[in-house]
């Protein structure tokens, strides 16, 4: 019997290129057998660009924090076909809150309700996936970044200090994980990108590349192909070096470290592509939309004040190329995150990839390629023309 595998999230970021990277063959035709993409909101395969495939289930309208456990399982059982052979889980859903106690809360209990479920009702179940991020080393905290002497990050680091620490959802997830899963037959590891460049079918809360991809259109559009767009952060941040992670990266090391849990179980690794700066990235990103780049002006536009002013020429760009409505206005994206992304985290915070390496993962995908791969994707989705 093959593996199957189970996608919590399976709409977001990771758990997308998950699906994709099984589907397109990765790391083999035959490896699995099926695949289960559990989604909050409802998605059809098309939608989602994801191949036609007989091995695939696309299964909507599971509440993991509503009813019982018992009543959660139940409900499992009846919408995922086959549960009872599940061999991997990558568990990709999580549940934004402003409020950091109920982040917390939510998250680790979605994570337990989850997992026990199929644990529960597949006695195939060998291996549990969980991404964290780079918030585990306290990036979050900007001028009070408590590992700035310590670059590059190795996952060895101690915890962050508190009161940060209890304010961060992740330590609590990797500590159930560690309870749940002792003396039982199934074992993990926690991945932890940087900033995920990708595609995400549906909008998503942290999509920095969509968000990106919407404004420059845009601003090709209003300016002319060839205008020169400066860079919408400051001179600090457009120097300081970082490992973003290209969400087919992720998904491959998930699967990977899934597939070998003699050199991965109970671990935590780094996921990123190339170390380098916005000043390398910036006119790379601009020159697939034809437009010229230039280094931070006082003047720089922000990107979703630039689409807000320019909501009229959008409407006539969406019109013009029948796409896909709603990906401006999304209620979902989070306003903020593209600022935060490149203007407040202004400090060096690379990552070491050591310990991947060392478990056999070799993989690499360029920045410029990243780049381009989420963008041919969000043209193929209609997102941008």
């Amino acid at each position: 019997m093959g593996n199957h595998a189970l996608i919590y999230g399976a709409s977001g970021i990771s758990g997308w290129a998950i699906v994709n990277a099984i589907l397109n063959g990765y790391p083999s035709k035959d490896t699995f057998t099926k695949v289960s993409a559990l989604v909050n909101r409802p998605l059809t395969r098309e939608m989602a660009l994801w191949p036609d495939d007989p091995r695939l289930q696309i299964v909507s309208g599971i509440d993991l924090l509503k009813g019982s456990q018992e009543e959660l399982e139940k409900t499992i059982k009846e919408k995922v076909p086959d549960v009872d052979t599940v061999t991997q889980v990558y568990f990709y859903s999580y549940k934004q809150s402003d409020d950091n106690d109920e982040e917390c809360k939510v998250n680790e209990a979605m994570l337990e309700r989850s997992i026990t479920a199929i644990e529960h009702l597949s006695p195939a179940l060998s291996y549990v996936v969980l991404p964290s991020g780079t918030k585990i080393y306290g990036c979050q905290m900007l001028d009070r970044f408590p590992f700035a002497n310590d670059l590059p990050l190795k996952e060895t680091l101690p915890p962050i200090p508190e009161p940060d620490l209890s304010q961060l959802f992740y330590y609590a997830q990797i500590d159930t994980l560690k309870r749940i899963s002792s003396g039982k037959s199934w074992t993990w590891c926690e991945v932890r990108p940087d900033n995920i460049i990708g595609f995400v079918p549906n909008n998503n809360a942290y999509c920095l590349a969509q968000t990106l991809a919407l404004y420059l259109s845009l601003y090709r559009a209003v300016e002319g192909d060839g205008a020169t767009c400066p860079f919408p952060g400051t001179d600090k941040s457009w120097v300081n070096k970082y490992n973003e992670s290209p969400q087919d990266m992720v998904a491959r090391f998930s699967i990977y470290a899934s597939l070998h849990p003699d050199k991965t179980a109970s671990r935590s690794f780094n996921v990123g592509g190339q170390e380098d700066t916005w000043s390398e990235k910036w006119p790379v990103i601009c020159e697939y939309f034809g437009l010229k780049s230039s280094g931070p002006r006082e003047d720089s536009p922000q990107p979703g004040a630039y689409i807000a002013e320019h909501r009229k020429e959008w409407d006539e760009l969406e019109r013009e190329h029948g796409l896909k409505k709603g990906s401006v206005d999304s209620d979902i994206t989070h306003p903020g995150f593209q600022y935060f992304i490149m203007t407040m985290f202004d400090f060096d915070r690379q990552m070491s990839m050591e310990a991947s390496r060392q478990v056999g993962y070799t993989e690499e995908i360029r920045t410029p390629e990243t780049w381009k791969i989420a963008f041919d994707r969000m043209r193929m989705a209609k997102v941008i023309p």
